[in-house]
């Protein structure tokens, strides 16, 4: 992922097909060019990241919708690409994750592109943090947002380290700074190869409020310095 952040979709009264068009451009050419290469960043912190200087910032505007809308309800069974369109919130920067059922209860910090092109990783000696693609989708609004984790530290488990844990209908929140909390639930999680990580299926775009919690898993390679893989847990908004 290297490139310009998305460019806001102008609020002025240009017709719903000319933004959702103009919405789809963008959204093509940003993931098209910009190869999001979360799957091979530090998310297990047994050896320290390459220094990136990251603070947090305000989150860029969004071209997700501005208020809440109501479709049918999820088909059972239905993967989360061919789940009809649900309802979606504002955007809005993430505060607090609380996953009740793996014992998560942390801050957020904003995470952006590092010049290697690859997503910077939290801190990695916070046990107790995650973050979020501050230039992407907003936890609760439109489209797939990022959520990142460590499953460890060089001491200790971290923030993620239990995320294997959940299973499909376990639910999960994310307080936001519009004062809101979106509620979250799992459609089911998978583990990837970093060296063949599915980019496309785990980061497209969606109709509905999506969320992906993403950390390290598999085994730790000593001599890479990484683990071998990814777990992604799916979730959408109820």
């Amino acid at each position: 992922m290297a490139a310009r952040p998305l460019s806001p979709v102008p609020t002025d009264p240009a017709p719903a097909p000319a933004r959702r068009r103009l919405r789809a451009v963008m959204t093509a050419i940003f993931w098209g060019t910009v190869v999001l290469v979360l799957a091979v960043s530090l998310l297990g912190g047994r050896e320290d990241p390459p220094a990136t200087g990251l603070g947090p910032h305000a989150p860029s505007a969004s071209s997700a919708a501005t208020t809440t809308v109501t479709a049918s309800s999820p088909t059972a069974g239905a993967s989360p690409e061919a789940r009809p369109t649900g309802k979606y919130l504002p955007r809005a920067a993430p505060t607090r994750l609380r996953i009740p059922d793996i014992d998560v209860d942390a801050p957020f910090t904003d995470l952006a592109i590092a010049a290697s092109g690859e997503l910077e990783a939290p801190p990695p000696d916070d046990t107790n943090l995650v973050g979020w693609f501050a230039d992407g989708v907003s936890p609760g609004e439109r489209g797939t947002s990022i959520i990142a984790g460590h499953v460890d530290t060089k001491t200790s488990a971290a923030v993620f380290a239990r995320l294997s844990e959940l299973e499909k209908g376990d639910r999960f929140e994310v307080k936001r700074a519009d004062g809101r909390k979106a509620e979250f639930v799992v459609d089911h999680a998978e583990s990837f190869d970093k060296d063949d990580f599915p980019d496309k299926r785990v980061y497209a775009d969606t109709d509905d409020a999506q969320v992906r919690l993403i950390t390290c898993a598999g085994d730790y390679d000593r001599k890479a310095k990484d683990y071998t893989e990814n777990l992604v847990v799916f979730a959408h908004l109820v």
